[in-house]
């Protein structure tokens, strides 16, 4: 039974679900992504870092995003030099007050050169009308940005390529649309 717990206990922590004291107490190690994780942030961003990215690893393949009720477009955004964001694949049901590191509102992909599409990371959005506190909704530690032309407050974070700029920068020099 030990080995058994022990081995849940480091698949958890793989994960990045399980961390802290029960992550000692498992007698594991974090493991991390290079240029994501350990993120300099801290532990509970950290673990919100993984707790996305274990949420959102089925979505690599864009057929279950589709399938989850995330629309492919082919509308790529990019502000060269300072980088790119990618393709945005928005799920309209998730778009409300409500933030959970779990559920992003929109998928962020990168088309490939040979036409296929590679899950780049998430982005979290709230309706500026809907929100009615007079500070921005934050999530993982971070402010949203408030988007006025958009009418929404926003927060990226490159949970699958790493940015050089940062997890949570806007742009991401490494990412081109093709």
């Amino acid at each position: 039974m030990r080995n058994f717990l022990g081995g849940f206990a480091l698949t958890l922590l793989t994960a990045g679900i399980l961390s802290g004291p029960a992550a000692a107490q498992s007698g594991a190690t974090t493991k991390p992504v290079k240029g994501i994780l350990p993120s300099g942030l801290g532990e509970d961003v950290d673990r919100d870092l993984a707790r996305a990215r274990a949420a959102t690893a089925r979505f690599r393949n864009v057929e279950a995003a589709v399938s989850a009720g995330y629309p492919a477009t082919d509308h790529c955004i990019e502000n060269q030099p300072t980088g790119g964001m990618g393709l945005h694949f928005m799920n309209q049901a998730l778009r409300d007050t409500t933030l959970d590191v779990e559920k992003p509102e929109i998928l962020v992909y990168e088309k490939m050169a040979d036409g296929s599409v590679r899950l780049n990371g998430v982005e979290y959005v709230v309706p500026i009308a809907g929100w009615t506190s007079d500070q921005p909704p934050s999530l993982m530690g971070q402010s949203l940005k408030r988007a006025n032309g958009l009418g929404i407050f926003y927060l990226h974070a490159w949970i699958w390529k790493p940015s050089p700029t940062g997890v949570f920068a806007d742009w991401n020099p490494d990412v081109k649309c093709r």
